[in-house]
């Protein structure tokens, strides 16, 4: 399988605070990887890391092309999108237009109303929606909302903080079945952190495990989800 992401000895910084210490991982094309640790293990500033959201050494590699130096917007441009934790959806804009916002860089209206349409095909609520502010959605509706405003960039790459985070579990399960079904169906390689394990571990290829800003274990998901000791020393499950 072709490597799409490949990080090397990434060490991120918060001031003078060191949070990653090393990390390497690989992502293949077509994959779903998932991010797993306790708060504050480094998930997130991972995430910020390969988007240039924070100051970071190591080598960052993305389709072959290095990332680093790079500016946010030009990673973006690359067809990596990032969905940070806490939704960030534009709550004073209706549903299709946060849509629209997401396909701000591309230049094919006829493909943007076409990808709007699917938008809706894969989150019917948001249809039902469309006209409404994004502010006054559910939690579970604007998670949705900004995976389908991040889908809009048409990326080869998702980055997802924490899609769960006060989500009700009914709700995080259908928001988990999209997703494996934008990889299996769009192509679209993801990589999600993401605190509920079980789940995580459900959906995922592959999986890498952060302590402290390093990772103490990798392989794939079903063979972490399968090992007791693991689970238990890891995971808290």
């Amino acid at each position: 399988m072709t490597t799409l992401l490949n990080v090397k000895d990434l060490r991120a910084y918060y001031g003078q605070v060191q949070a990653l210490h090393g990390l390497s991982f690989s992502l293949n094309e077509g994959s779903l990887t998932t991010l797993l640790g306790a708060n504050g293990a480094g998930k997130t500033t991972t995430l910020r890391a390969i988007c240039n959201m924070v100051r970071s050494t190591g080598g960052i590699e993305f389709d072959g092309k290095p990332l680093n130096n790079r500016s946010t917007e030009s990673i973006v441009r690359f067809g990596i999108a990032h969905v940070p934790q806490g939704r960030g959806t534009f709550t004073n804009m209706t549903v299709e237009e946060n849509l629209q916002l997401g396909a701000i860089t591309r230049k094919d209206s006829a493909g943007i109303v076409a990808d709007i349409e699917r938008m809706y095909a894969h989150f019917p609520v948001l249809k039902q929606r469309h006209t409404q502010q994004a502010g006054t959605l559910s939690g579970g509706e604007q998670q949705m909302l900004a995976v389908a405003r991040a889908l809009m960039l048409r990326p080869r790459l998702m980055l997802l903080d924490e899609p769960s985070f006060g989500l009700a579990p009914l709700v995080v399960r259908d928001l988990f079945g999209i997703l494996g079904k934008i990889n299996r169906e769009d192509k679209v390689s993801i990589l999600v952190v993401e605190q509920n394990a079980q789940l995580a571990l459900e959906l995922a290829d592959q999986a890498y495990v952060i302590e402290t800003g390093r990772i103490v274990m990798s392989g794939k998901a079903k063979d972490i989800a399968n090992n007791e000791e693991i689970r238990k020393s890891y995971l808290g499950y």
